[in-house]
């Protein structure tokens, strides 16, 4: 397993979206956040008339024996609310939520964070699962830290208050036999949170969801199918399979069969990260190219706004600034190498 490789994927999937072009926390396009793989609690979803979900389904097939291996994990991202109070009068206990606050030229905002949350399952043999479901659920407390944010002189000027909402789910793992070593491998993942969602808005309800949720199935003494090119053979099979909210691949190197990504966004087999990629840029949609020069045509306070939003986007300044030449020519673009398309003989095209 490449889990190198895994890590770089996984790491798009969980911040597609986190934050856009221009980076700044007052652009229209960053004030709904979490658009991909959200698992809202039931309670809101039943009182909306959209697509909202409260449980995403991923199905994949393999080939395996009962003595096959099987596991999976669940990640996803736990939103966290960052509030800025601006103290008053009366002392450093009484404060009033502002959306912005300026301490000695540097800017505080009001901004949703996220904590990476993972949930493991090591289901164990195929033979075990037959007929056996796996459940298991989880569960992440509430949290609340403050801190003082001080002028030149030490005096307590404001506060960042960091809080997130306990939120609670479930996952089940059920197998069926297809046909002889042909196996479907269903997860079905759920938020449980409790939360009156009558009249509540979508940020509430955001504070209590799963943002960018996926799942990574992992096998050894057997191997997955592609659900994009299966063999002939097993083509009904596939187009069986339900998938809701997500979209399983291939990942690792091209011909590795041990590992799948059920992604929130549509995806290939065997997706990567572009060598010539600086970093992330929270917008798989884009060229890298012409992204980072439109970043670097940023006025002094547009650049100034996005450094406080936090440290993503704040890394994500820095380092493209620091492009050299060098690296903006790799971003202007790279040839890759022809390779022979597998079971077809090469022409000449002349």
């Amino acid at each position: 397993m490449n889990t190198e490789m895994l890590d770089s994927i996984v790491k798009a999937i969980l911040y597609e979206g986190y934050i856009l072009y221009p980076y700044r926390p007052s652009a229209l396009k960053n004030r709904q956040r979490w658009n991909f793989g959200v698992l809202y609690p039931a309670s809101y979803c039943a009182m909306q008339s959209g697509t909202d979900a409260h449980a995403l389904q991923a199905e994949c097939l393999l080939l395996g024996d009962e003595r096959t291996q099987l596991g999976i994990v669940v990640r996803f991202l736990h939103p966290l609310m960052r509030e800025v109070g601006k103290i008053g009068e009366r002392g450093e206990d009484c404060w009033e939520i502002v959306e912005a606050l300026e301490v000695d030229g540097q800017i505080f905002y009001t901004w949703q964070e996220a904590v990476e949350r993972s949930v493991h399952l090591v289901l164990g043999a195929l033979g075990e699962l037959l007929g056996a479901p796996r459940t298991a659920s989880f569960n992440f407390p509430a949290n609340r830290r403050i801190e003082f944010i001080r002028d030149r002189t030490d005096r307590a000027v404001g506060v960042l208050i960091r809080r997130q909402h306990a939120i609670s789910g479930g996952v089940e793992v059920s197998l069926e036999r297809l046909d002889a070593g042909v196996f479907k491998a269903t997860a079905r993942v759920e938020n449980r949170t409790a939360f009156d969602g009558a009249g509540a808005s979508r940020d509430e309800a955001l504070l209590r969801s799963l943002a960018s949720a996926h799942v990574i199935f992992e096998v050894r003494g057997g191997e997955f199918i592609s659900l994009l090119d299966p063999p002939a053979e097993l083509r009904a099979h596939v187009a069986a399979c339900r998938n809701v909210g997500v979209w399983p691949v291939l990942v690792g190197e091209p011909g590795a069969r041990d590992l799948m990504l059920a992604s929130p966004i549509i995806l290939y087999d065997y997706p990567r990260v572009a060598p010539e990629s600086a970093g992330d840029l929270f917008d798989g949609t884009e060229i890298d190219e012409l992204l980072s020069l439109r970043i670097l045509t940023l006025t002094d306070e547009e650049k100034r706004e996005a450094r406080a939003a936090d440290e993503r986007a704040r890394a994500l300044l820095e380092r493209t600034e620091s492009l050299h030449a060098g690296q903006m020519l790799r971003l202007h673009g790279a040839i890759r190498e022809m390779r022979p398309v597998e079971g077809e003989e090469a022409t000449d095209k002349r």
